[in-house]
């Protein structure tokens, strides 16, 4: 992903038409996830949702220093069809 992607979002949070880049519609998207409870944090309970072909999306720092997980993660993301997207820092990922 390059830092120059912006995306058209019509979303609540954003004024009609405005153009964001991805991290900006990323948060409001996990922002929303989270208030209406649809929202899964943490290898375990991601890794549980993916086998119930619950999830939609899956998002994963870059700078995560156990390789297993990476490797899972992605392998899991493949298998069941589910969308991977790649966030700089964990810090980031967290706010």
């Amino acid at each position: 992903m390059s830092g120059d992607e912006s995306v058209m979002v019509e979303a609540a949070g954003a004024p009609p038409g405005e153009t964001l880049d991805l991290m900006t519609a990323l948060q409001l998207v996990l922002r929303k996830s989270l208030a209406n409870g649809g929202l899964v944090r943490g290898l375990h309970e991601g890794a549980k949702a993916i086998e119930k072909h619950a999830a939609q999306l899956c998002v994963l720092a870059e700078d995560c220093n156990q390789p297993d997980y990476i490797k899972l993660v992605k392998a899991l993301c493949a298998d069941h069809n589910i969308s991977l997207i790649s966030v700089p820092s964990a810090k980031t990922l967290g706010e």
